[in-house]
């Protein structure tokens, strides 16, 4: 064993990294405050051979490293210097045992959470009793032991703990001011790492236990005046270890007072709604003129799109060339509900279009919005829709501007239950109207034929119903949402709703197009439908009445389309 004299005033660093990148860096830069450097196994080598005087924890620990250099860092001369007080007592019993007090640890763990992704079957390609002992094979190599026991030693000895390379240069630079405010300082990095740590086990518990163990780990990137209402104190946004450009915490507020709790769930809401639309029209292959009234035409053009929200449900949608066209038609679909309401677009907006925002069918004064989501703005543009005491919130995020089929979210989704949580898929089924081998196509009824328009009309009502609290039913003419009939006990409320909403907004439903987000149990909501002049349906199959459905249909020259129950089914936020 290697002896350290204690006697040297020289503090101590651990250094233990999987991913070596910029390590020599960061221990230069110690080496230079004056710490001595124990490091463990190929670090330690990659430490020397960058001229760094370096110990290898195998030549401190007793009877150095063992099993394949798989049981290092296990030690108790390890630990007892992580663990030791910073009080005489247990400084005296570490010299009289020759065990350094180490003052900071830098840790990166294996890569796990990318093994196990490496080897999770696909869901229509079970694994074979091979592939899954070769997976569990590599994902145990891939399980760092001694990496998450370094950091909660050091977490719980109140050391200097680095678990994320990002973290180095505050460290280093908190560490040349002198070490202010040392003990929220620490407490937070020790935090991390117990942080890290969860999330690591849980990632290792999910694997093992086959999904039958879950959970969220996740820490605070805003907090939040207070949640739905005042008294709902305190509330924040938390952030998994997921990466994704547009998770929520990737809006970047630019201008406005701090977005509140309820501004937030609209963004969620509104993203789930813009990327279905993306998707809907990428996977249908579907193509916008600036016309919409003729058959659209060949070869792909920019998908502008404006969809407008209030209490989270869509009251305004529109896809079209024209980022013009597109917000003036979504405000359209209900002036009177988007007052006050949050709006997203793919499409940067500039001091026209913040006009048009603005004033767009306003018979006096401006109008009104509580936030503004867009992947830019011109400078302009905010000054001119900024709101007394900043009650706008303007949002932005660099990824609108290029979704598609593959920026639907397909991770799962968690919902609080009394005692628990409950745990789904994402919402990730998109219809398929065009292709005749997809899976869904063959089972697809179709009574009439569908035009481009019908097609464009089906999928972006489809997308706004789908993702609307269910029961809905949703009605779109001319790529525009006309009345979105939300959150009804039964499918002929749906119905009745969604046609007020329309023409209480002034609008002639006649030869539009209806969506169900579930099939029809009775003729009834098909017959208000068509009552009011709606030409086109599309909902799912699985009713005892669907025959009487489609018999209704084709006798009024209804253009319909189903598609089973179970694999179309579109209830959202039930």
């Amino acid at each position: 064993m290697i002896m350290i004299d204690q006697n040297v005033k020289n503090r101590i660093a651990l250094i233990s990294v999987f991913n070596k990148e910029g390590i020599v860096e960061f221990a230069k830069e110690l080496v230079a405050l004056g710490f001595r450097i124990l490091a463990s196994g190929g670090t330690a080598k990659v430490l020397s051979d960058a001229g760094i005087e370096t110990t290898d924890v195998a030549s401190l620990v007793g009877g150095g490293a063992i099993l394949g250099h798989r049981v290092v860092t296990l030690s108790r001369e390890i630990h007892a210097g992580l663990l030791a007080r910073d009080i005489d007592e247990d400084r005296k019993e570490l010299d009289r045992l020759h065990i350094p007090f180490i003052d900071l640890v830098c840790v990166d763990l294996y890569p796990l959470s990318e093994e196990i992704t490496k080897h999770q079957p696909l869901s229509n390609s079970p694994q074979t009793w091979g592939e899954k002992q070769k997976g569990l094979e590599a994902v145990l190599e891939k399980t760092d032991i001694g990496g998450p026991t370094m950091l909660r030693s050091a977490a719980k000895g109140r050391r200097i703990v680095v678990c994320d390379p990002e973290d180095r240069p505050k460290i280093i630079e908190w560490l040349k001011n002198g070490e202010p405010d040392r003990e929220n300082f620490i407490n937070k990095y020790c935090a991390k790492a117990e942080f890290v740590v969860s999330d690591y086990a849980l990632a290792s518990a999910r694997y093992h236990a086959q999904g039958k163990i879950g959970g969220v780990v996740a820490h605070e990137v805003l907090g939040l005046k207070y949640g739905e209402n005042a008294w709902q104190v305190p509330a924040g946004l938390f952030k998994n270890e997921i990466e994704d450009e547009l998770a929520i915490s990737n809006f970047k507020l630019v201008a406005g007072t701090a977005p509140s709790y309820n501004n937030l769930a609209d963004v969620d809401r509104l993203l789930q709604t813009m990327t279905h639309i993306a998707a809907g029209f990428d996977v249908n292959k579907i193509n916008l003129s600036p016309d919409p009234s003729p058959s659209l035409g060949e070869g792909r053009s920019k998908l502008n799109i404006a969809v407008g929200v209030k209490h989270g449900n869509p009251c305004g949608a529109s896809a079209s060339q024209d980022a013009k066209t597109a917000i003036q038609k979504m405000l359209e679909g209900d002036l009177r509900a988007i007052f006050g309401g949050v709006v997203m677009v793919n499409f940067k907006i500039d001091e026209e279009l913040a006009e048009v925002l603005l004033t767009h069918r306003m018979e006096s004064g401006r109008r009104l919005l509580d936030g503004i989501i867009a992947p830019d703005f011109d400078q302009k543009a905010i000054e001119l829709m900024k709101r007394k005491g900043d009650k706008c919130r303007f949002l932005v995020n660099p990824a609108l501007t290029s979704l598609s089929k593959n920026s639907l979210d397909q991770h799962s989704r968690f919902r609080y239950v009394r005692g628990g949580f409950l745990k789904q898929p994402n919402y990730s089924f998109i219809p398929n109207l065009s292709d005749p081998n997809d899976t869904n196509s063959t089972r697809m009824t179709r009574i009439g034929n569908l035009s481009d328009q019908q097609k464009s009309d089906i999928i972006l009502a489809w997308a706004i119903g789908s993702t609307s609290n269910s029961n809905t039913v949703t009605v779109v003419k001319n790529n525009q949402l006309l009345g979105n009939g939300v959150g009804q006990q039964d499918r002929v409320g749906c119905c009745q709703l969604a046609i007020k909403r329309a023409t209480d907004a002034g609008h002639d439903v006649k030869n539009a197009t209806a969506y169900s987000d579930s099939f029809f149990p009775f003729v009834d909501g098909v017959q208000v439908l068509f009552n009011a002049g709606i030409t086109t349906i599309f909902a799912t199959s699985g009713s005892v009445r669907d025959e009487e459905v489609k018999k209704f249909c084709e006798d009024n020259k209804i253009t319909l389309v189903m598609l089973p129950d179970k694999d179309a089914r579109g209830f959202f936020g039930h």
